[in-house]
């Protein structure tokens, strides 16, 4: 076994080398394994179209994290891996590349087009997968899975008949949500809403008989091309004798009725509302109570068709400019209204959805959504924070049925043939050869596909092999914990609930942790618009996987965001170059010495108090896993690695590394090799590549940190009375360096310490700690002391006198703080002048404001520390 590393630690030279060791191992891989309870992670696929952001970053991170953690504790943990699909932005992506070309996918047909999306797959699908690697996830790549892949289509045509067949799947005209840019139906999750500036126009409605108009006002004025009734609520006094008389829709001259529905808010506008079945979800209800024609007005792209009369051919929006012009100019214009309004976008390609009835499949949600709910509530499945229940619960009570059907042509096509001769619909697992009602051979097979998040709703169990009943369904289902950002709980996090219990009889996972987005460092979403977006891989390349990794985790807390900055990581770059010169350090001094992993028999106060630290930290370590508190776990283990054992205990341990005692000398190499093997077993979830290359050149049981055991707390290395009396010591050291760094007083200058103090035993078994770190030229320890005109420190055990002329040079002290007081005073002065000239008040901006007055109150505490000073010099 070699113990040589590098002078430095270097992330490039190290990464790829170690995860090739890990998969070439196959460290990763999981089988069910009747001895070991099993844990179980499936990622959240990201598509094919993807490239590595922080919100990737951040997730597989956390995943990663527990997935490790619960494979060192021996549990048979599987990291299931996969991509999706991605209907719509993959097959966005194509057509680009198509038209680019001069080419349209109609023109080359269905099968050619898929054979292009097939080879875009092959060449850019892995992409990610391997982006994925460079961020160190331990994913089982042997388990990979598509959800295009054979197994994934036939869960996906399995589920799609069973529903059918229980009524629960149904084709239906309805309103449904339509992007006129991606050419599709969307669902009502995948409607991001935005406010945006608008208007109201207030348009009259000429009654039929001429006794006058009725005035109403309209955010979408072309849509009165499809209005079929003009409604008014039932009890509305102002109104109630119009009902059932007919008006004029102008421009059209189309006779509609005016209709009583309480769906009209009386007190909202003028309390009349136009009625365009077509195009309003709520509309469509009003028209279906009251059998009201519907006037579908709009193309797939958008624009206005045969049934806009004149209108025809016109997007939407010069539809509407033409409209309003025609109605001012023809007396029906009354005003317009500016107003802010929530306008309804596409997730993926943020143009404005245009709600339109359309002929599609549905999945009918309510009797899904109730067993669904109810696993929540029970806490069957337990969403970690728990106020995330609010707003599941809040979406599927209030749940529609779910349009399934897409445009498209890449994705799972919709398993139901059409019969053309008799009409006849079969829903089938297989394609039919003849009609199941007629017998005809003359069928096509529907042309639409499956939305993406219906095949993704099945992952947890379509992964392992649902519907046939495999051994890795048996063991490995329910999954464990689902980790994903709070952005897409209706997208997938409920559905895959409902659908869990609908197909296994069982919720598909035990916990949901959900993260939160990570922002830049000014809490704005990283967005292209912006330009605030930071690759990961670019991170990766200059500071390294780890520092990436513990910058992501480090301060987050459940469900909230996180900002990023570069700061942050340097700051876990430099974590990561404390504990390689720590390990450097420890090599060096074990180097031609036979130093075994294990712990010596006899044990120093410091070497008990480092112990019971390390004790303690893997207690409250584990405990925060636990209840998925990842970064204040990560808070702990760097405070523990930094403070306590490079700074104080690699310090403590060189006074006996460097001394004539052998034995003592052997025992501490022992305890340090010992603390620090642990600590990288600790830590390892977190930042595997630095603790794998550093154990590995430890003397150390086992082949690989990646399965090595992860840490528990042993009651065996419990030492609170000793670790109590090393505080002691080490807060009279902190106190004693604090007071020599304020009077600036250099390490090397050396003074006897006079400590007065009850517990004597304490102080003077800490003496060559003092020497050490407290700069001590030796110690007295007595109940008391009359030392006039020393220096004291009191801390809560002791006080601790230094004489003056020890530590510095009277006289040079006390002019070099002179000058330091007059120059400190001058900036003092010059704040407060500003800040009582009434012009700088007035034009200054409040931050430079509020700099100054910061500036001045930092200065006065520098007075007041001088001034202190000098006090006890003269």
């Amino acid at each position: 076994m070699s113990r040589d590393i590098a002078k430095s630690y270097d992330p490039g030279e190290v990464e790829d080398r170690i995860y090739d060791f890990w998969e070439k191992g196959n460290y990763f891989h999981a089988e069910p394994d009747s001895k070991k309870e099993p844990y179980t992670i499936v990622i959240p696929p990201p598509n094919i179209t993807g490239q590595l952001h922080m919100g990737h970053a951040m997730d597989e991170t956390l995943q990663d994290i527990l997935i490790r953690w619960r494979r060192m504790q021996g549990r048979c943990a599987l990291w299931l891996p996969g991509t999706d699909h991605a209907s719509i932005a993959t097959e966005a992506k194509i057509v680009e590349a198509m038209r680019k070309e001069g080419i349209t996918k109609e023109e080359i047909g269905r099968e050619a087009f898929l054979e292009r999306a097939w080879a875009w797959k092959a060449k850019f699908g892995g992409r990610i997968v391997e982006q994925l690697r460079k961020l160190g996830s331990s994913c089982d790549w042997q388990r990979e899975r598509f959800t295009l892949d054979e197994g994934c289509s036939k869960a996906v045509r399995e589920v799609f008949v069973r529903l059918y067949e229980k009524g629960l799947i149904y084709r239906g005209e309805r309103i449904i949500n339509w992007c006129p840019h991606c050419k599709t139906s969307i669902s009502d999750a995948e409607v991001e809403f935005s406010e945006k500036d608008g208007s109201f126009w207030h348009v009259r409605y000429p009654f039929k008989d001429g006794s006058g108009y009725l005035e109403l006002a309209t955010t979408r004025p072309e849509t009165m091309l499809g209005d079929t009734a003009v409604a008014v609520h039932p009890e509305d006094d102002r109104y109630r004798d119009l009902v059932g008389k007919t008006l004029i829709l102008p421009l059209v001259g189309r006779e509609i009725p005016v209709i009583a529905d309480e769906y009209v808010e009386r007190d909202f506008g003028t309390g009349v509302v136009k009625i365009t079945p077509a195009h309003d979800p709520n509309d469509f209800e009003v028209g279906l109570r009251h059998h009201l024609p519907v006037i579908n007005i709009m193309n797939d792209d958008g624009s206005i068709n045969e049934n806009g009369g004149k209108y025809c051919g016109m997007s939407g929006m010069d539809a509407r400019k033409q409209i309003v012009k025609e109605l001012d100019e023809q007396g029906y214009l009354v005003s317009i209204e500016p107003i802010k309004h929530n306008v309804g976008t596409c997730y993926r390609c943020h143009t404005a959805i245009e709600p339109r009835v359309s002929k599609q499949w549905f999945v009918k949600m309510e009797p899904l959504a109730k067993p669904a709910i109810e696993a929540v509530r029970s806490h069957e499945v337990r969403f970690i924070p728990e106020r995330m229940e609010k707003v599941y619960y809040n979406w599927m009570e209030n749940i529609k049925d779910w349009c399934i059907s897409r445009q498209l042509w890449w994705g799972h096509r919709i398993p139901a043939w059409y019969c053309d001769d008799c009409g006849e619909i079969t829903v089938a697992r297989e394609a039919p050869s003849v009609c199941s009602k007629c017998g005809s051979k003359h069928l096509h097979q529907d042309e639409d596909t499956l939305d993406t998040w219906f095949s993704s709703a099945l992952w947890p169990f379509s992964t392992l092999g649902w519907p046939d009943q495999t051994e890795d369904l048996k063991y490995f289902y329910p999954t464990n914990t689902l980790v994903t950002g709070y952005d897409i709980i209706f997208f997938w996090v409920a559905r895959m609930i409902f659908s869990g219990i609908e197909h296994m009889g069982e919720v598909p996972f035990k916990t949901v942790f959900f993260h939160g987005l990570v922002r830049d460092s000014q809490g704005r979403k990283m967005s292209k618009s912006l330009g605030n977006g930071i690759d990961p891989l670019e991170v990766i390349q200059k500071y390294g996987a780890d520092a990436l990794r513990f910058t992501l985790v480090t301060g987050i807390s459940p469900g909230n965001d996180t900002r990023f900055s570069a700061e942050r990581v340097e700051a876990s770059r430099n974590f990561a170059n404390k504990i390689w010169n720590a390990a450097r350090f420890t090599l060096m001094n074990i180097d031609g010495h036979e130093v075994q992993n294990c712990l010596p028999e006899t044990l120093t106060i410091e070497d008990k108090w480092i112990l019971n630290s390390f004790n303690q930290l893997c207690l409250e370590v584990n405990d925060n896993l636990e209840k998925f508190e990842l970064g204040i776990a990560a808070q702990k283990l760097h405070d523990f690695i930094w403070d306590q054992f490079c700074d104080w205990y690699v310090e403590i341990s060189k006074i006996r590394l460097q001394g004539d005692d052998k034995k003592a000398a052997q025992n501490v190499r022992q305890v340090l090799c010992w603390v620090l093997t642990k600590t990288l077993a600790l830590l390892h979830p977190f930042m595997p590549y630095l603790t794998e290359e550093i154990w590995q050149s430890l003397p150390h049981e086992g082949e690989a940190l990646v399965v090595a055991e992860y840490p528990q707390y042993d009651k065996n290395l419990s030492f609170p009375t000793e670790a109590a009396q090393m505080e002691i010591v080490m807060d009279a050291v902190r106190a004693i360096r604090n007071r020599r760094s304020e009077m600036n007083v250099p390490p090397s200058r050396k003074a006897k310490l006079y400590i007065a103090t009850a517990q004597r035993a304490e102080f003077e078994a800490g003496t060559k700690v003092f020497e050490r770190l407290a700069s001590a030229s030796s110690i007295e320890v007595s109940d008391s002391f009359d030392l006039s005109g020393a220096v004291t420190i009191v801390t809560s055990h002791a006080k601790i006198y230094i004489e003056m002329d020890e530590l510095v040079d009277r006289k040079a002290e006390i002019s070099r703080l002179k000058k330091e007081l007059e120059t400190v005073t001058k900036g003092y002065n010059s704040a407060q002048a500003k800040l009582n000239n009434e012009k700088f008040m007035q034009k200054a901006p409040q931050n430079v404001i509020d700099g100054v007055r910061d500036n001045m109150e930092k200065l006065e505490k520098r007075m007041t520390l001088i001034q202190s000073g000098l006090s006890a010099l003269e």
